[in-house]
């Protein structure tokens, strides 16, 4: 898909982690919910068509979940997968 890929790094309230998980899979344009270790929780993987609606996505629609005490968002400039690097090398 092209437009807009980001992560989306989130802080939460522990209790709550496993909740906002299954909240925030739910949301329009987000792909993927992760649990992690370490300085985050949660990291989102969010892919719409436009900023705008990473923009709704993230400032409004997360906003409202109640848990979430930070986020930090990573802008993707281009996206690697096995995929389209085989068809990088694909000779047919």
């Amino acid at each position: 898909m092209t437009g807009v890929n980001a992560v989306v790094l989130i802080k939460a309230e522990t209790s709550l982690i496993n909740e906002l998980a299954e909240q925030l899979v739910e949301l329009p344009g987000v792909a993927e919910v992760f649990s992690v270790a370490g300085s985050f929780d949660l990291v989102a993987l969010v892919r719409v068509r436009e900023n705008d609606e990473l923009a709704d996505v993230i400032s409004h629609r997360m906003r409202k979940l109640k848990g979430i005490l930070e986020t930090q968002t990573l802008i993707a400039f281009r996206v690697y997968n096995k995929a389209e690097l085989a068809s990088g090398f694909d000779m047919d």
